[in-house]
């Protein structure tokens, strides 16, 4: 449900080069490009716990421990549980949605109506239209998942190794970006242990302009439709 089968092949692959959330494959250029930044991503990671080892750098090395445990939390959530990505969706349509009359649920409504986008809530409540918006994303998501393995082959172990430092290393990089764009939503995915598992779903967030203030009905409506096409 909701490509949990997808995403957690996607974390199993030691050697994945990329994670797309958009409708077009990448090209080789693009995979042999991504899969250059999540090594050196991992080589980064790596070479930043060296720093454990003196006493000057002790608050970088526990950040990275921490970041690492809470990405294996992430993780156990997303084999617990069928809809991490839902889950996520959910979230940052609760926050926006907090405070929202019917009245204003009502006029985002007819605004996506008038690009042939039906949400069926079982009542015009946020807590209702927000369970129905994540749903309607969530099912419509075309999740592509591209995982070819390094120039064809099996990688070897230490840049297997790296490559997962890698994913975690970016996973750590698309967290902080979330906390310095929106604060709300970076906590209400910290509540639940998700913050790591950002990464997963940055691309729609982005294509969607989710964080460009204000965050006004009309807006609210065209972001629900960006994250719908």
């Amino acid at each position: 449900m909701y490509y949990r089968d997808e995403v957690i092949r996607y974390l199993q692959a030691c050697h994945i080069l990329a994670l797309k959330l958009d409708h077009a494959l990448s090209g080789v250029a693009d995979a042999v490009s991504n899969q250059i930044d999540t090594l050196g991503a991992g080589a980064k990671r790596a070479l930043y716990y060296t720093s454990c080892f003196t006493d000057a750098y002790q608050e970088v090395c526990q950040q990275q421990k921490i970041e690492d445990i809470r990405f294996k939390n992430g993780v156990i959530h997303l084999l617990q549980h069928d809809s991490v990505v839902f889950d996520m969706l959910r979230l940052y349509f609760a926050e926006i949605l907090r405070y929202k009359t019917s009245d204003q649920l009502e006029q985002i409504k007819r605004k996506l109506m008038t690009v042939n986008i039906h949400i069926a809530a079982s009542s015009l409540t946020s807590a209702g239209f927000t369970l129905a918006i994540a749903s309607a994303i969530a099912i419509g998501l075309n999740l592509n998942l591209q995982m070819t393995a390094l120039l064809g082959q099996r990688t070897a172990g230490i840049l297997t190794g790296i490559s997962v430092y890698g994913v975690i290393q970016k996973a750590a990089d698309s967290a902080h970006r979330l906390h310095s764009l929106y604060p709300a939503y970076y906590t209400a995915l910290y509540a639940q242990q998700l913050e790591m598992m950002y990464f997963l779903v940055e691309p729609l967030f982005e294509r969607a302009n989710a964080f460009r203030p204000p965050l006004s009905n009309d807006r609210i409506a065209d972001i629900i439709t960006r994250m719908i096409r």
